[in-house]
């Protein structure tokens, strides 16, 4: 009989074994049910915590004209290089041309009646309400034309930083609003990365006490990070963004803007009640969450209710409400009723198939 038979045969006769002393679940004959029990762990006992995350540049913005109309022109393309202050687009400046020179004819002659009126109130040949009049109406006509110069000047779309085109979202021709983004630039600042944290993480946000981030084209090296920005919102999926700066000198020819990579988080150990078990472990009753406690000296299982904080990644689920080191029912649960008889099952190894024996 080969090993693998031997395995087999055991776990076979585990099983009857277990089937003959706890298949019939009726407590009242002193019967038992099998259950998996785990221990509650500490939430911040998990070690290091991970998230996915992007590169993007640090300084980044949407650039867009500051009045509306067709586009004349735009000067650059995806990937090139411009200077803070260079005209990277144009707006057709026809109507805002027209509109500049009406409204400079308007100023010359306003400007000139107000001028021989304020001559003749300084003889004393006008009244003060001539003079307040005129001195109004010359300051209301100047603040008019100032305005028209700047929206001629506006139809000039100039990089408000020095970076790369990153994107182009419109193109020559195209109708587009005031403050609508026609062109993304990615400044030279240096790269940040972006992560979503749960509700939960962004709870204990200030636990975190050192960041790193890997990337797989580089294996293990570990790049540092620091928290540069933290959303106060969440998101539609109820995620909270932060972003973090990449820390001292790395080669900028490696890590570029838009890569994928692996943010992890080391978490100051602290004893708050949160306490973290697999997720099977909970069981929603007459609208409430609850988890069956293993009573070993009784050797019953008690539900308690608990209080669900957040689903983890790695399976296991976040809870308030049972203290940490407590042995939780993990499997089965929604066959159980409070106070029944259970056994715990050891756990699996390669000689206790199924954890049977």
């Amino acid at each position: 009989m080969n090993m693998k038979t031997s395995v087999l045969s055991l776990s076979l006769v585990a099983l009857s074994l277990v089937l003959d002393s706890c298949g019939n679940k009726n407590n009242s004959e002193g019967e038992c049910v099998y259950v998996n029990v785990t221990e509650a762990i500490n939430a911040d006992h998990l070690g290091t915590h991970s998230f996915t995350g992007k590169t993007k540049s640090a300084e980044e913005a949407n650039v867009s004209f500051r009045v509306s109309g067709p586009i004349a022109r735009i000067g650059v393309k995806k990937g090139d290089y411009v200077s803070k202050g260079q005209v990277i687009a144009e707006m057709d400046s026809r109507d805002y041309q027209v509109q500049l020179n009406a409204t400079q004819a308007e100023y010359d002659q306003v400007k000139a009646d107000a001028e021989r009126v304020i001559a003749l109130y300084k003889e004393g040949n006008t009244t003060a309400q001539n003079y307040d009049k005129a001195r109004y109406g010359l300051q209301q006509i100047t603040q008019k034309l100032a305005n028209h110069k700047n929206q001629l000047a506006d139809t000039k779309m100039r990089a408000p930083i020095s970076g790369y085109v990153k994107d182009k979202l419109h193109e020559a021709g195209e109708t587009v609003g005031a403050g609508m983004p026609v062109i993304t630039l990615s400044g030279g600042a240096g790269l940040e990365v972006e992560i979503n944290m749960s509700a939960a993480d962004y709870a204990r946000r200030d636990k975190f006490t050192s960041f790193y981030c890997l990337f797989d084209l580089y294996g293990e090296e570990k790049f540092p990070l620091e928290i540069s920005s933290v959303s106060s919102e969440a998101n539609l999926s109820q995620l909270y963004t932060v972003r973090l700066r990449i820390k001292g000198d790395y080669d900028k020819r490696k890590i570029t803007a838009g890569m994928s990579t692996m943010v992890y988080a080391a978490v100051e150990e602290e004893d708050h009640g949160i306490v973290n078990v697999p997720t099977s472990a909970i069981l929603t009753k007459d609208g409430k969450s609850i988890v069956y406690l293993f009573d070993e000296q009784n050797g019953t299982a008690k539900s308690v209710a608990v209080e669900v904080l957040d689903i983890n990644r790695d399976g296991s689920s976040s809870i308030r409400g049972v203290k940490k080191g407590s042995k939780v029912v993990s499997t089965g649960v929604h066959k159980l009723v409070d106070g029944e008889k259970v056994k715990a099952l050891k756990a699996a190894s390669k000689t206790n198939v199924g954890g049977l024996l």
